[in-house]
């Protein structure tokens, strides 16, 4: 067994004792990426910032999550098909279901794009997203629907990615300025 399977059964081992816990995992893995999207915006509606730096950082988050998620990683998946560990390895209690590809994973390149574009312009705030990503990308592979070089490497696509559209949009923001 490698180590990525041992590591991806004991945290799916979390899964399947108690209907709580198994509550807890799926609200993690599956809703509060949404909370933490709306949070994300609330915090950027309400902070200090001028209205033009608030739609910059805003919309520079969220095209590097969203290039990171939809374009990187299904550009990997398109190359690089792995199963889901449901699929792929017997006895996984799989709390929840996915039909697409497992690495790298979509949701870890998202959330750490976001996070990282935010860190870069507020360390407070990419602290808490960061947080927030390691909890929801840990929840899916107790969930069962990732291992953790799935999480690893949507991880690194999504801090590449989100560092890189920072650089590029603070570099084209200070040529027009």
């Amino acid at each position: 067994m490698t180590l990525d399977t041992e590591l991806f059964y004991a945290l799916n081992s979390l899964a399947g004792h108690s209907r709580l816990l198994d509550s807890v995992i799926v609200f993690s893995a599956q809703y509060l990426p949404y909370l933490v999207v709306v949070a994300f915006i609330a915090m950027l509606a309400r902070s200090a910032l001028a209205s033009r730096e608030k739609w910059l950082l805003g919309i520079t988050a969220f095209a590097a999550a969203f290039v990171a998620r939809f374009g990187v990683v299904e550009l990997i998946r398109a190359v690089y098909a792995r199963p889901r560990p449901f699929v792929d390895l017997p006895g996984v209690h799989a709390l929840l279901t996915d039909s697409s590809w497992s690495f790298p994973s979509g949701h870890a390149s998202f959330f750490f794009a976001l996070a990282t574009v935010i860190c870069l312009a507020n360390r407070r705030w990419g602290s808490w997203l960061f947080a927030a990503a390691a909890l929801i990308s840990l929840a899916r592979v107790a969930a069962g629907v990732h291992y953790l070089s799935d999480i690893l490497g949507g991880a690194i696509v999504g801090a590449v990615t989100g560092y890189a559209t920072y650089q590029l949009v603070l570099k084209l923001t200070k040529k027009s300025a």
